[in-house]
C-alpha cells in the first residue's frame, strides 16, 4: 500500500481570461519511508499539488489517499501530516522552544509529553543551546531547523515541504540538503518535497515527479530521468549544464548534424528528429569527430565548460580541468555511441540505433 497516492487529481483557477488548469489529471503513488520530490519550473503546479495533498486547497477532481485512507474531503488537521513552508513562519515573540511546541499545545498535549518530545527534537536538530532564544537571534539555517522541529515534533508519518531552502544561501542550502535527507532516513517518514532546483531533486530524492503546465512529464528515480529522459523538456531540465539537442538532416549514407558535412550519426530515416548528447559525455579533440569552432571557454576549476559552434548550432562540452583551446580555435567533438539519445519531431524520446561508422562516435 502506498503512503500517499493521487488518482487523477485536478485543480482549476478562474481568471479573467477563463479557467486555468493548474493541476491537470495528476496521478502518482509514493512508497512509505521515501523522499519524493515534486520538481518543475515556476507555475508548473508543483506547490498547488502539495497543497492539495495537505488539504490547503480543495481538489476539483480525483482522489487523494494517505496510508490507504481517502482524505480528499478532509481538513488538514485530519490528514496525519506535518508541513514546512517556504517562509519559516516562526512567531517572532516566542522562543525557539515555544515555536516548536506551539502545535502540540494547541492540541492540548500533556506537559510531560511536550517536554519529552522537545528534548528529543532539540537533540536531533542540534537546537539545545538555542531553545530560549527568539527567532531574530538565529541564523537562517537555525531558523530553518526550528521550522523542521515544529513539523517533526508532531510525529506525523507524512511530512510535506514547500521549497524550504529557497531563502538560504548556496552553502547553507547544500548543508541543509544533507541534514534533511539524513533526518528523513533516521525518522523513516514519508516526505514530499517541492523545489524548482533540479540539483536538490537529484541529490535528495528516491523519486522525482517532474511537472510542466500542470501535468507530469516524467515520474521515476533520478537516474531514470537523467539517463532515459522521456522527452526534450526532461532532457533539458535535468542536468547541469543541460543536454545538447542537435537538429539532424539527411545526407548520403544517413543523418548528420544539421549544418555539418558529417560524419553520419544516425539512420537516415531519423533525420526529422533531434540528437541529444549531454555535455559531460562529449570530448574535444584535435582531429576525428564533428568539426566545430570554439566560441567561449569557462574555466571552473575542476572542470571547463566550452561553448562551440557546430554548423549553425551551439554545443556545450564539459571537460575535466583546463583545456588547450581559446575562442576562435578549430576543434572536433566526439562522443560514445551509447551516450546518444534520439527525439522525434514531437520531442519524444525514441529507441534508435546509432550509426557508429563515423568518426563522431568513439569506440
Amino acid at each position: 500500500m502506498s503512503a500517499i497516492a493521487a488518482e487523477g487529481v485536478g485543480k482549476n483557477w478562474a481568471t479573467p481570461e477563463g479557467v486555468v488548469r493548474a493541476v491537470d489529471d495528476v496521478s502518482f503513488a509514493f512508497d512509505a519511508g521515501t523522499l519524493n520530490v515534486l520538481l518543475g519550473p515556476s507555475g508548473c503546479g508543483k506547490s498547488t499539488t502539495l497543497r492539495l495533498i495537505a488539504g490547503l486547497e480543495a481538489a476539483d477532481g480525483g482522489r487523494i489517499r494517505i496510508d490507504g485512507r481517502d482524505v480528499t474531503g478532509l481538513p488538514p488537521a485530519a490528514r496525519s501530516i506535518s508541513m514546512v513552508f517556504q517562509s519559516y513562519a516562526l512567531f517572532p515573540h516566542l522562543t525557539v522552544a515555544e515555536n516548536i511546541l506551539f502545535g502540540l499545545r494547541v492540541r492540548k498535549v500533556g506537559r510531560d509529553e511536550c517536554e519529552s518530545r522537545l528534548a528529543g527534537v532539540a537533540d536531533l536538530l542540534g537546537l539545545k543551546p538555542y531553545l530560549q532564544r527568539k527567532p531574530s537571534q538565529l541564523s537562517g539555517g537555525q531558523q530553518q531547523r526550528v521550522a523542521l522541529g515544529r513539523a517533526i515534533i508532531a510525529q506525523a508519518p507524512v511530512c510535506l515541504m514547500d521549497e524550504p531552502l529557497s531563502n538560504l544561501d548556496a552553502q547553507l542550502r547544500a548543508e541543509m540538503r544533507l541534514e534533511i535527507r539524513a533526518l528523513q532516513r533516521k525518522l523513516g517518514i514519508t516526505m514530499v518535497y517541492v523545489t524548482h532546483d533540479q540539483l536538490e531533486a537529484m541529490s535528495m530524492a528516491d523519486r522525482v515527479v517532474l511537472m510542466r503546465a500542470g501535468r507530469i512529464e516524467q515520474d521515476g528515480a533520478p537516474v531514470d530521468l537523467y539517463e532515459h529522459p522521456a522527452n526534450t523538456f526532461v532532457a533539458r531540465f535535468i542536468g547541469t549544464p543541460p543536454m545538447n539537442l542537435l537538429r539532424l538532416e539527411s545526407a548520403q549514407g544517413g543523418a548528420v548534424i544539421a549544418g555539418t558535412d558529417g560524419p553520419v550519426v544516425m539512420d537516415g530515416s531519423l533525420a526529422a528528429g533531434q540528437l541529444g548528447v549531454r555535455p559531460e559525455h562529449m570530448q574535444l579533440a584535435f582531429e576525428d569527430g564533428v568539426r566545430a569552432a570554439v566560441e567561449n571557454v569557462e574555466y571552473l576549476g575542476g572542470d571547463s565548460l566550452v561553448t562551440c559552434r557546430m554548423g549553425a548550432q551551439t554545443v556545450a562540452v564539459k571537460t575535466p580541468g583546463s583545456v588547450p583551446f581559446a575562442r576562435g580555435d578549430a576543434t572536433w567533438i566526439r562522443w560514445p555511441a551509447g551516450a546518444q539519445h534520439y527525439f522525434d519531431a514531437e520531442g519524444l524520446r525514441r529507441s534508435a540505433t546509432a550509426r557508429p561508422q563515423g568518426a563522431a562516435l568513439l569506440a
